[in-house]
């Protein structure tokens, strides 16, 4: 405790002396200010905090003519929900780094039982704003200018103790806002806490409150938890609290399979190991996939949630799973439609889906360079996460095994990486393009055009660089044969 309040003084001594200026501009004004919720909880766990979260006693009227003084920039777009929010540029102030606030008037809010917003009222005190707070370690705060802490619900020492508590009854809490209970996942996640059991016990009983909250909000705090440095303990929250029921059903639902190889208890477990071996392999901001890489994560979680959908018993005791990648890939879509992840976030992680099993075989079978190039052209800008996709899922606890697979597709990626330096594999063509087919065939735009276009880019997959003459006789005689 001692440790954390010292490492706290540290970070909040070096608040940005804009920080204090607005207190002090706050207090001139006859209203209190305080730094809220994250901002103060990380400085308890040593982290800086450039975008720092502000309550006021202050109507948002009263915040935004002070905020439009102190700042260069401000904005309204909050003021519904008694939030504005401003930015100093910190190139006119010599710093690298600007200063964005967003300060909101102390309030409650609660949803009513049939509706999927939050209705929101203004209060007038901070510790009545603190207890309105989703947890105890985002309901401290430091008032400022004067830099005193306030911690009415004892949030210091649950976050020593690692533990998520609600400041208030927890069922009162997750009541009044359903997200609440989605949060819990994912702080376990980012901060590696666990639930506490009252609030543990009310989030199963009051679990299908979340179904009215918006498929938007849920999306979030689900992406949120995906990005984390360690999803698997959000993850477990889900599932094991029912929630996982209610927003990602396909998720709990792999605890009842067990995969076709007998190496994890079930496909639920493996689908987490899959996770965590593709976030090991995420690169840094310079490399092919930065993490954290949202895309990639989706397609470790879910790659498999077609399995429970094509599972057979096969004579022996055995058990198949055929075409899993291809109703997984629709099962996929269709989820991340249903939580209003945007288009090319659902097309990439349903096309990695779909591909996922592509590399199975290719260490027995011996893939032709045609077979490779389809490999590489199906993945398209895909290509460097499927390699992460693929490496993640071949999980095995026999260890020549795992050694025999990590080699093959070692050899696959480097006649890949030959390949795109000899063929420019990324952007294959046709040898001959649409004009220059018009003028061999004697053909005017048309559907044989497309259709002469496809048979060259075949020939070109099958066979590699043609060149124009031979590409020309190719197409000479595919058109003859068709008559």
């Amino acid at each position: 405790m001692i440790a954390l309040q010292k490492r706290a003084l540290g970070v909040l001594a070096g608040l940005p002396s804009d920080a204090l200026e607005l207190g002090e501009a706050f207090r001139a004004a006859g209203h209190e200010l305080a730094l809220v919720g994250g901002p103060v909880r990380d400085a308890f766990l040593g982290r800086a905090a450039t975008d720092l979260d502000f309550a006021t006693s202050a109507t948002p009227d009263q915040t935004q003519a002070i905020l439009a003084r102190w700042g260069d920039a401000h904005w309204d777009i909050g003021k519904e929900f008694g939030t504005i929010g401003a930015r100093r540029f910190g190139s006119r102030r010599g710093r690298a780094d600007d200063v964005v606030v967003e300060v909101t008037t102390y309030r409650t809010d609660a949803y009513d039982p049939s509706s999927r917003k939050p209705e929101v009222a203004f209060g007038d005190t901070l510790e009545g704003d603190l207890s309105r707070r989703d947890f105890t370690v985002n309901a401290m705060a430091v008032r400022v200018p004067e830099l005193t802490f306030v911690d009415p619900f004892d949030g210091l020492t649950d976050l020593a103790r690692g533990v998520l508590r609600t400041p208030v009854d927890p069922r009162q809490s997750f009541d009044d806002d359903p997200l609440r209970m989605m949060r819990a996942a994912r702080f376990a996640a980012q901060l590696g806490f666990t639930v506490d059991s009252a609030a543990r016990d009310a989030l199963v009983e009051q679990v299908d409150r979340i179904t009215i909250v918006s498929a938007e909000r849920v999306r979030d705090e689900l992406s949120k938890l995906l990005m984390s440095a360690q999803p698997r303990l959000g993850l477990q929250v889900l599932v094991e609290t029912g929630l996982a029921d209610r927003v990602l059903p396909e998720l709990p639902a792999l605890r009842l399979e067990i995969d076709e190889h007998h190496r994890h208890k079930d496909v639920y477990e493996h689908s987490l190991t899959v996770l965590e071996k593709a976030i090991a392999l995420e690169t840094g901001p310079d490399g092919p996939v930065p993490g954290p890489d949202l895309v990639l994560r989706l397609a470790a979680l879910l790659h498999d949630i077609g399995k429970p959908r094509t599972r057979r018993f096969e004579e022996g005791g055995g058990v198949s799973f055929h075409h899993h990648e291809m109703v997984g890939a629709k099962l996929v879509a269709k989820r991340l439609k249903e939580l209003r992840f945007d288009k090319a976030t659902v097309q990439a992680v349903a096309r990695l889906t779909e591909l996922h099993l592509r590399f199975h075989g290719y260490g027995e079978g011996g893939w032709t360079d045609s077979a490779v190039r389809r490999y590489v052209t199906d993945a398209g800008p895909l290509l460097e996460r499927l390699h992460r996709l693929t490496r993640s899922d071949c999980t095995t606890r026999n260890v020549r095994k795992a050694q025999r697979l990590s080699a093959a597709y070692d050899d696959l990626e480097l006649r890949i990486a030959r390949l795109q330096e000899q063929e420019e594999l990324d952007s294959i063509r046709p040898d001959l393009d649409g004009t220059q087919i018009m003028a061999i065939l004697g053909l005017g735009p048309s559907r044989e055009v497309g259709e002469a276009y496809r048979f060259l880019l075949a020939q070109r997959m099958e066979h590699g660089p043609l060149g124009a003459e031979r590409a020309e006789a190719e197409l000479r005689a595919w058109w003859a044969a068709r008559g």
